[in-house]
């Protein structure tokens, strides 16, 4: 898969959130894409940054668990129906969406060629390239470097 994503376990406090963006930024690690769920008494955040690598051992070096997976970004037609017509591609092609969430900034998008878009990133099972399949059908799958450029 062609983007990095940063999973990090939370314990239940506010502060420890807190604590994590602060030493993100204190590293002038970008986050392009996040969200946070509930898992029990803990929670898991999900962080797309602009430098995954700078960004994920800064982390690590503050003493937070936290670990790399693939993801797939896509742009989602700006339409009514822009997303059913990606989950329907996405189902067709025998594809199970694990989680999704969308991009926080769009700043860059037009220069990418997508005239502002939105941007959802996707956790896919289901295939050995999910990103072909998606290309195949016309969608824009976006880079780690188009992201980090939003």
């Amino acid at each position: 898969m062609s983007v990095k994503q940063i999973s990090v376990i939370l314990d239940d406090q506010s502060a420890t959130l807190s604590r994590m963006a602060e030493v993100l930024a204190g590293k002038n690690a970008d986050m392009r894409a996040l969200t946070v769920e509930e898992a029990g008494n803990f929670r898991v955040v999900r962080i797309i940054a602009d430098n995954v690598l700078w960004a994920s051992s800064a982390l690590w070096e503050a003493g937070f668990t936290a670990n790399t997976a693939d993801v797939v970004a896509v742009e989602v037609p700006d339409e009514a129906g822009g997303l059913a017509k990606l989950l329907n591609i996405i189902e067709r092609a025998g594809m199970e969406i694990k989680y999704m969430y969308p991009v926080l900034s769009r700043k860059n998008a037009g220069a990418l060629g997508g005239g502002g878009m939105p941007v959802l990133v996707f956790k896919l099972s289901g295939s050995e390239n999910p990103e072909e399949i998606l290309r195949l059908e016309g969608i824009r799958v976006l880079t780690q470097g188009e992201l980090s450029a939003l």
